[in-house]
């Protein structure tokens, strides 16, 4: 009788210590995803939507929930609601999130909580996010080619290191190509605000862009540029739809496979807190394909970047890389450090406009 009680307490134990024991015989491994935006906004939450439902796909013991267009003052709520329905693994996708998530994984050590684009971590909590940067700067050498008086407009959403970083990076793209161009940016202090995204690119238009490129959650850009015959740079997911003779490209997220292996890890017990960053190389980031406009000269040039940036040939920030003011910021051979990108508050030469006082 002794061994028997022994031999239920280890069985218990080895549940308890293996997540993956725990759904041995059938059982679903609940997954929740909190949106900041709606999931037909088809940007940045339709793409991680696009990624949950590759993650039920590939996964069969997976089950997967969502809320969409939940407030930073209401995430957590709906996390604590999550758990209340058995959600064992949570992905919040806003840097907003970014505190809420650190208190409700306070209160349960129990669950797995990944904040997308966050830099806080604890014991139960990791950050991930993708090297957007590369897309957008391999879409920056096709802005600069196609864009006739080197003026080009950027709707940016709000001014945190990793909108400053893509901005830069398609500053850089761009000026390979055409030297002496200027991006104006203009600031949405929004993720997702359709209306004022739109006014936001007009005002580049009233002061006489030539070209359109954007880093928001919907593809209000993209319509205005087509409704004005102006060439665009979309952003988050394929958005020609929206304007097939205008677009030129986007950059992209494809956060099925990030999903998958994270879930994975979970089951399998071996998930640790950590920092994941991914890019063109892992697949989680790409471009979008070419409109029939851009010229084989360009496609070659993309081309060629494309796989030097995969095979680690080429780090998008490598110098000599100067500011707005021209003083040298990453002098000659030199690669940024994944620290300094993270935390990036300085634009580039070429940016015209100012990052907004915190």
């Amino acid at each position: 009788m002794k061994e028997w009680k022994y031999a239920i307490v280890l069985l218990l134990a080895g549940m308890l210590l293996v997540p993956g024991a725990l759904f041995a015989q059938g059982a679903k491994l609940k997954v929740g995803f909190v949106y900041v935006g709606p999931i037909g906004d088809d940007g940045w939450t339709f793409s991680h939507d696009q990624g949950r439902k590759y993650l039920e796909r590939t996964l069969p013991y997976v089950e997967t929930t969502f809320a969409e267009s939940v407030a930073e003052a209401d995430v957590e709520r709906v996390m604590e609601e999550m758990i209340r329905r058995g959600v064992k693994v949570i992905f919040a996708t806003s840097f907003g999130y970014m505190d809420a998530v650190l208190k409700v994984a306070a209160r349960h050590p129990d669950v797995i909580f990944e904040h997308a684009t966050g830099f806080k971590r604890a014991k139960n909590v990791g950050t991930y996010m993708g090297k957007l940067e590369e897309p957008f700067y391999l879409a920056g050498l096709v802005a600069g080619r196609m864009s006739k008086k080197g003026d080009i407009g950027f709707v940016a959403p709000v001014p945190i290191p990793e909108v400053i970083r893509i901005v830069n990076a398609f500053t850089l793209g761009v000026r390979e190509t055409n030297p002496k161009a200027k991006v104006r940016v203009v600031w949405v202090n929004k993720w997702f605000d359709p209306a004022h995204e739109r006014e936001a690119a007009q005002s580049l238009l009233n002061v006489g862009v030539d070209l359109l490129a954007h880093y928001q959650d919907s593809a209000a850009t993209v319509q205005l540029a087509a409704q004005n015959n102006v060439y665009v740079v979309g952003a988050n997911f394929d958005q020609s739809r929206f304007g097939p003779k205008v677009h030129l490209t986007a950059a992209v997220w494809n956060w099925g496979p990030l999903y998958v292996e994270i879930v994975r890890r979970v089951r399998a017990g071996t998930w640790k807190s950590e920092d994941i960053l991914w890019g063109m190389k892992e697949g989680i980031v790409a471009l979008a394909p070419l409109g029939p406009m851009v010229p084989t000269d360009v496609r070659k040039l993309v081309e060629r970047r494309k796989q030097e940036i995969i095979s680690g040939k080429r780090l998008v920030f490598t110098g000599p890389i100067k500011d707005q003011s021209g003083k040298v910021r990453i002098p000659a051979g030199k690669a940024m450090r994944i620290e300094e990108l993270m935390g990036m508050d300085w634009f580039v030469e070429g940016v015209v406009g100012q990052i907004p006082k915190k």
